[in-house]
């Protein structure tokens, strides 16, 4: 009887030591849910990790995009959901309250990641996105930029010898390459933007000039949305709105755009548009569906060349906060994110940098350089639901392209919408 208690206290002993002794982790299996990637993406990461930490196992899972954020929620209200899961970039003020924030430290006084590291290591975008009241909620996989992609022949037939640098610039291209016929129909289109169902990620692009204007989206307190307000006495927000739909406006010189064109990237493909904005992932798509399209990436038009801003659309991962492990779960994120890790996944996905030592690295690849280097003046901007704003703001661009109302009701409804929703949720 006294020895099966002394091996029942000796057995407690070993595994109380084992689980916070000498920064030893618990054994455990994680769900890792993600989107896009194949598993053949981690295996190595994977593996590394498990051979440091024999005790831990994990298991990767792939969704289709269409069917993620449902099949998400859905496991997680159930409790049958991953361990760790990939998570957009404008998803905190959505499903911030699913997660479980990296720990400040972890058992064994083992450190963990600080606020100062976190920003050392990562373009500043992430920082904006993914931590909130100094706790860390998600770590970024790559940070993906709007660029501009153009058609060198059709530059080249026009007598221009680069990419525009400046919206100034980009007008003179757009009324240098349009071709109108009699009836004023396009017969070659310079850029597809100005609509916004025909129109790959139509609304970041408004997001974008709206950015770049200094649109202020929401107040200090992201607690409603600002964007039809004046800035320094100017009316910003409509300004870019104009200036978006205007290459919709048969009216208007920049006249180039309209709702009976090819989806963009198959005008765009086709020779149809000799320009369109969209983010690095394109480019595989293209070369595989015209293998002898001549063209090339430039970065997105600016305002000011002094005052650079793009427009960030990205994924990161976390932690469930139903994880039994979250210890484990988070030290693995590190090790996925950490210079190693993120080198073996960008090399196997062709995906543009997140942390500032690989940025370096990147610029100068033919593919990537632009987006990487954008990636350090990246913005985006606190979104209440991303789909439901998305929706929202291609409205807004149809309201005024279809006249249904003026550019000021147009985004001052949209403003109204926008406010409805965050009232709403906030509650």
């Amino acid at each position: 009887m006294a020895g099966g208690i002394a091996f029942v206290v000796f057995l407690t002993v070993v595994i109380v030591l084992r689980n916070i002794g000498g920064g030893t982790i618990q054994e455990s299996t994680l769900q890792f849910w993600g989107v896009f990637d194949d598993r053949g993406v981690y295996d190595p990461i994977i593996r590394d990790f498990q051979a440091q930490n024999p005790s831990v196992r994990i298991i990767y899972r792939k969704f289709s995009f269409e069917d993620y954020e449902r099949s998400l929620l859905s496991a997680l209200a159930a409790g049958t959901g991953p361990d760790i899961f990939m998570f957009h970039n404008s998803w905190l003020p959505k499903h911030g309250d699913k997660i479980t924030p990296m720990p400040e430290e972890f058992p064994g006084k083992e450190p963990s990641m600080t606020i100062r590291d976190f920003q050392d290591q990562f373009v500043d975008v992430a920082a904006q996105d993914l931590v909130y009241a100094n706790r860390i909620y998600a770590l970024p996989l790559y940070v993906d930029t709007l660029a501009l992609y153009y058609n060198k022949d059709t530059l080249n037939s026009a007598g221009i010898t680069r990419p525009a640098q400046t919206w100034e610039e980009f007008n003179s291209d757009v009324e240098a390459i349009t071709r109108l016929d009699g009836r004023g129909n396009i017969i070659q289109s310079a850029a597809a933007i100005g609509t916004a169902k025909n129109i790959n990620r139509s609304t970041d692009i408004l997001a974008a000039l709206m950015i770049q204007s200094g649109v202020q989206m929401t107040d200090a307190e992201n607690s409603s949305a600002t964007f039809s307000r004046l800035v320094n006495n100017t009316a910003v927000g409509e300004t870019a709105l104009k200036y978006y739909t205007d290459f919709a406006n048969p009216s208007v010189r920049t006249y180039t755009w309209n709702d009976a064109q090819h989806y963009s990237v198959d005008a765009f493909t086709e020779g149809r548009t000799a320009m369109m904005f969209n983010y690095s992932h394109q480019i595989s798509v293209l070369k595989g569906k015209a293998a002898r399209l001549n063209f090339g990436v430039a970065p997105i038009p600016q305002i000011s060349p002094n005052d650079a801003k793009t427009y960030a659309n990205y994924w990161a991962v976390t932690v469930s906060n139903r994880s039994q492990f979250p210890d484990n779960a988070w030290k693995f994120l590190l090790h996925l994110t950490s210079k190693d890790g993120a080198s073996n996944y960008l090399n196997a996905t062709l995906r543009p940098a997140a942390r500032r030592d690989l940025v370096e690295l990147q610029r100068n690849d033919l593919d990537l350089g632009v987006f990487a280097i954008q990636a350090l003046s990246a913005r985006s901007w606190f979104q209440i639901d991303n789909m439901a704003l998305e929706s929202i703001f291609a409205d807004m661009i149809e309201d005024v392209n279809f006249g249904r109302a003026s550019v000021r009701e147009a985004l001052q409804n949209a403003e109204t919408r926008v406010n409805v929703l965050m009232s709403r949720i906030q509650r």
